[in-house]
């Protein structure tokens, strides 16, 4: 899906590099469409060195696992997206896929050597209805499983569905490290996930005027714990909310969770670099 509008100003770069922990550069965004080596580029001149490239349907996850052998700057996480589940299993999928056949497929990509995660998987209870949530919670559990397996860390999507998630998780046992994708809860589930031993990536949201608590589950969890993405070419921080999102904008949030966490921005910056690098290995 497009994002359309004006590119957003470059921002200034930060002053030691860290990596986008979640974007999707397959994308299409901006008026004027740029080229993934220009969005690549962009934010490595602005501090966001490295990024973890999300292919969350069957083409992008194909498009995901061509894409980091051509670019060093990318890994790359393939998954079925919750909302993806239900269509494959209804066997109304655009791809002609079953369930079955598409994540079969998701499994085999999942192997190549600079596919470092699996995800984005969860619960969204916003896009699809009652119909279709056996089917999510089906194929969460078999991402889970795939996790385990291939010992990758899990991303985690999780859209009006955060006890479910959690119970979920719970009940089958998290992977070794699971990744809370575009951190949505407050301060209560925070010290819950981080009593689990998960960790919590912060994206744009974080900087909106009215996101006070998700500033206070930020707030609540300990740097080590701590990444932060894009989800481009969606959640643009302030003050360029709606406008196309690319991982350079991930300068300004990862200012903001220097701000909120009361650390200096180096400090915050060496500290969430080094967590992501622990998670997904070297680039």
């Amino acid at each position: 899906m497009a994002r359309p509008g004006a590119w957003p100003p470059e921002p200034a770069p930060l002053p030691v590099p860290v990596p986008d922990n979640h974007t999707h550069l397959e994308s299409d965004a901006g008026d004027e469409p740029r080229s993934v080596e220009r969005r690549i580029a962009d934010a490595v001149a602005a501090g966001i060195d490295r990024m973890v490239q999300v292919g969350c349907d069957i083409e992008s996850a194909r498009w995901t696992a061509e894409a980091v052998t051509r670019h060093p700057e990318l890994l790359g996480a393939v998954a079925l997206h919750p909302n993806e589940a239900p269509v494959h299993a209804a066997g109304t999928h655009a791809s002609g896929l079953g369930y079955d056949e598409a994540f079969a497929e998701i499994a085999a990509l999942a192997r190549a050597p600079r596919i470092r995660a699996i995800g984005e998987t969860g619960l969204d209870y916003f896009r699809t209805d009652e119909t279709g949530r056996d089917a999510q919670i089906a194929a969460f559990r078999d991402h889970i499983a795939l996790a385990k397996e291939l010992d990758l860390p899990l991303q985690i999507h999780d859209r009006d569905a955060h006890a479910d998630v959690l119970d979920v998780l719970a009940r089958d046992g998290a992977p070794t490290t699971t990744v809370f994708h575009c951190f949505s809860g407050d301060a209560a589930m925070a010290r819950l996930c981080v009593d689990r031993g998960y960790y919590l990536s912060f994206a744009g949201t974080v900087t909106f005027k009215n996101a006070h608590d998700l500033r206070g589950a930020l707030a609540v969890t300990p740097l080590e714990r701590v990444m932060v993405e894009t989800d481009a070419p969606y959640l643009t921080p302030h003050p360029h909310r709606g406008a196309p999102n690319s991982p350079a904008l991930a300068a300004l949030t990862m200012r903001e969770i220097a701000r909120v966490a009361g650390v200096a921005l180096d400090h915050a910056c060496e500290v969430v670099s080094a967590t992501t690098e622990r998670i997904y290995g070297s680039w």
